[in-house]
């Protein structure tokens, strides 16, 4: 090829340069691989989303106020739905360990368009459970959310990924989301904490607790309870459990003190149902001149 020649295809081509024509070019180094990208059919069949005729067709098949909280269990991570992902562009990269989570943002719910479909975890979508969809959370893991407009509180089972859009933090199951008050407004402000398990042995457990100088609070065990009063100090709570088993020395369950958040709880029970719970918390009021919540955890 004449000199020539060689000029003309640099003028027909100018993407290129008269260095390339002559010279081969090096392969660029290998780019990193990414997460694949969740298919759009696939991704609009998962849960992510409030709509507004998404509650039940029909009367609930259960009383959504006797659902017991999802009860916090040591469980092993799923092999799959703790992988890396992406939608809509974006990369998740979901813990691979129980570690502490605490922050507040906005959630909503799902119901029945996803009642019966597969969740991220493999396990069946069931809109009357305990159950909530979580970005980046472990799956499975456990989270207790308040609802930060009314203080209502729920424990449920990270088992799904979501939500993908409008700036949510969390997409719970309707029945979640009815007894944290919100089911009819679709979206609330939250406060949304991870639950990390003491996998210790008892005795470690509490001579470390002591040699920390931690302060003793009962164990979470799931029912349904009448809630006496909650305070700032764990002092005050016990100073009021004191007097209250001294003014009703009748009361057969135990007066329990739970921490949640800053609040030290006084839970009083558990309790086989919820008509029982209600009937003490009359008799309380009758007592004492204060009627206690019933609660569910």
């Amino acid at each position: 090829m004449n000199y020539r020649m060689l000029y003309a295809l640099c003028l027909v081509l100018p993407l290129c340069s008269c260095a390339e024509l002559q010279t081969p070019r090096t392969a660029p180094p290998a780019a990193k691989a990414k997460p694949a990208s969740i298919p759009v059919a696939q991704l609009l069949r998962r849960p992510g989303g409030y709509y507004k005729d998404d509650g039940p067709d029909g009367a609930p098949p259960v009383d959504l106020d006797t659902i017991a909280d999802a009860q916090p269990r040591a469980e092993p991570l799923n092999a799959h739905a703790n992988d890396p992902y992406v939608v809509f562009g974006k990369e998740y990269a979901p813990e691979k360990e129980f570690s502490a989570h605490k922050k507040q943002g906005t959630a909503s719910w799902y119901g029945r368009k996803f009642h019966g479909q597969r969740t991220w975890s493999g396990e069946v979508y069931d809109m009357y459970a305990m159950t909530a969809a979580h970005p980046t959370l472990p799956i499975p893991s456990y989270a207790r959310v308040t609802n930060l407009q009314n203080s209502k509180t729920v424990v449920v089972r990270i088992n799904d990924r979501g939500p993908f859009s409008s700036g949510r933090m969390m997409d719970l199951s309707f029945a979640a989301a009815y007894k944290l008050g919100f089911a009819e407004i679709g979206i609330a402000a939250v406060e949304v904490e991870s639950i990390v398990l003491d996998t210790t042995p008892g005795p470690e457990r509490a001579t470390a607790a002591a040699e920390a100088g931690s302060i003793p609070v009962s164990a979470e065990i799931a029912g349904i309870y009448l809630q006496l009063g909650a305070f700032s100090s764990h002092a005050n709570a016990e100073s009021f459990r004191d007097t209250i088993r001294k003014q009703l020395p009748w009361l057969k369950q135990a007066i329990q003190i739970q921490k949640r958040g800053k609040l030290f709880r006084l839970h009083l029970g558990p309790y086989p149902d919820r008509g029982e719970a209600k009937a003490i918390s009359e008799k309380i009021r009758a007592e004492l001149d204060f009627k206690p919540l019933v609660v569910t955890r």
